[in-house]
């Protein structure tokens, strides 16, 4: 089987974040073919054009990073019926200047947590939407909507109910068949 390389996204920059916990266990969770890197947004200013003709360090330090890896996973919570601010302005920097769109037939996939119910559906929609116009294919199944429920990922990230992880640990099997799948009919482009 085909080894990919998956940059993540953690859509807080909480550094007790639940949906860290998650990426922590998915990393865990991930196939032997899917090699993790966390894309850090932390330290990325607020996205302008200004600065789409000389892009500061961090700008080109995150467009550098999705260029280095196969696909990408985001892992966000859900701010207000949408995805968080930082997170947001990452997608911006990375698709910015026009034309030199770093989400560009790169695979991905979403999931958040939440202690809320619907834990992060309406978030990841609208997460949906950008990643459709930034022309980046999405592994729309198996949807992913975890309710974090106090204890359901220690601070290691091992996952204590057993059906949650093995619902995450076939997310992850399910991710690397797409990536494979997008490959097959995508071809990659050189960089």
């Amino acid at each position: 089987m085909t080894t990919y390389t998956v940059g993540y996204f953690i859509g807080s920059l909480a550094k007790a974040s639940i949906n860290r916990k998650l990426a922590q266990a998915l990393v865990g969770l991930a196939p032997p073919e899917l090699r993790m890197r966390e894309i850090p947004i932390g330290d990325l200013p607020l996205y302008s054009h200004d600065y789409d003709a000389d892009y500061p360090p961090a700008g080109r330090a995150l467009k550098d990073a999705i260029a280095a890896v196969d696909a990408v996973l985001f892992v966000t919570p859900e701010y207000n019926r949408s995805i968080p601010g930082p997170l947001k302005n990452a997608i911006d920097w990375a698709s910015r200047p026009w034309g030199t769109n770093s989400f560009a037939r790169k695979p991905s996939a979403i999931i958040g947590t939440s202690p809320g119910k619907i834990g992060t559906a309406v978030g990841q929609q609208h997460l949906r939407s950008i990643l459709s116009f930034c022309n980046s294919p999405q592994m729309n199944a198996i949807e992913a909507y975890i309710q974090f429920t106090p204890g359901l990922i220690d601070d290691r990230g091992n996952v204590t109910e057993p059906s949650t992880m093995e619902f995450l640990a076939t997310y992850m099997r399910e991710f690397h068949g797409f990536i494979s799948r997008v490959y097959t009919v995508l071809p990659r482009v050189a960089s």
